[in-house]
């Protein structure tokens, strides 16, 4: 099925950004937990179909197989630059105030950009750096050495990225609402976004809330559920959730699929982006990635959506707790409440 990338363009809804005033397009495409020739496929397909939002992460290590096809795109003339709007983080082991300006053009560099237009403090908490891995330096107990940094002190270095031109917009990723308070209460630069797992079985209503009343812009991964993430758990940190989702099975969400003739995964994203969330599903399969962005030519009945509203499972229906991080409950900026899973 050939997409119409004209109208993909055409209709595509953003989200534009209080403090920055960017105009952030609602659907992304998400890139954690892939191969390199699986995520240069997934982004030339995703450009195809009318994306021009990505999203990743220096931990994600996909930024060179991105920045690859990126800039073939820009040199092709198929693509302008300033059409893209690119999505990057600061790694968990690169929080001190003293690393973010490394990691930063480390991130320019992968990408082959002369600036970003969203980064994103990954996690609140940090890990010492093991230099010699580039990751998180583990105890000999198996236990992530933690590093006690206020995101605080690494924010302000995150302000003048913004101030020199490298980066067009800051903004946080699975903070809590205290933490998005105290930063937004002590920052020049406030905020943009605030980037949480959040899907049917998540709704995180009380956090939107908070996000609303400070103008900050929300944005869903694993809008789906990510799938497959259970297997990525057990394969890297032998560790399983016992119950994992499978929101796209949900009847409801088969029953509305049906409706309206219409995937189970389209339905959850609409459910989403229809109250203004930006969401970034990452899929490698090319159909899902087309069907992924094709949102526009539909609306839930407000019924329906609170049909879809009443599958909140509240904090039961958190599938990254980051305990798979030995010992992460134990750090001061730890943003859940403590688990003994």
């Amino acid at each position: 099925m050939r997409v119409n990338v004209k109208f993909a363009l055409e209709s595509m809804k953003s989200v534009k950004l209080i403090i920055s005033g960017l105009e952030m397009p609602i659907v992304g495409l998400g890139t954690w937990r892939a191969k390199p020739e699986e995520i240069e496929k997934a982004v030339d397909v995703a450009l195809e179909s009318g994306y021009r939002h990505i999203d990743t992460a220096f931990n994600y290590n996909t930024e060179e197989s991105i920045g690859k096809v990126l800039n073939q795109w820009i040199d092709s003339g198929r693509v302008k630059r300033e059409e893209l709007f690119i999505t990057t983080k600061l790694p968990n082991f690169g929080n001190r105030p003293s690393d973010v300006e490394r990691f930063f053009n480390l991130s320019l560099k992968k990408l082959q950009l002369e600036y970003i237009d969203l980064y994103l403090i990954h996690m609140p908490f940090s890990f010492h750096l093991n230099e010699t891995t580039m990751a998180p330096l583990i105890n000999k107990d198996g236990t992530f050495s933690l590093d006690p940094v206020d995101f605080v002190e690494t924010w302000k270095v995150m302000e003048n990225q913004v101030k020199k031109g490298l980066c067009k917009a800051i903004g946080v990723s699975n903070f809590n609402a205290q933490q998005l308070q105290r930063l937004y209460d002590n920052s020049e630069i406030k905020p943009d976004v605030l980037q949480v797992e959040l899907h049917a079985y998540l709704q995180q209503k009380d956090l939107r809330e908070v996000c609303n009343r400070l103008k900050v812009a929300v944005t869903a991964y694993s809008p789906l559920g990510s799938p497959g993430a259970n297997n990525h758990f057990s394969t890297k940190y032998d560790y399983s959730l016992d119950d994992f989702p499978d929101i796209l099975g949900h009847p409801d969400v088969k029953e509305l699929a049906s409706k309206y003739n219409k995937t189970p995964g389209q339905i959850l994203l609409k459910h989403l982006i229809q109250q203004d969330v930006i969401v970034i599903p990452k899929s490698g399969n090319p159909q899902r990635i087309k069907s992924n962005i094709e949102l526009f030519d539909f609306d839930l009945d407000q019924a329906d959506i609170e049909r879809l509203d009443q599958l909140d499972r509240a904090e039961k229906g958190r599938i990254f707790n980051f305990m798979f991080f030995k010992g992460v409950d134990n750090h001061p900026h730890y943003p859940f409440k403590r688990s003994k899973q």
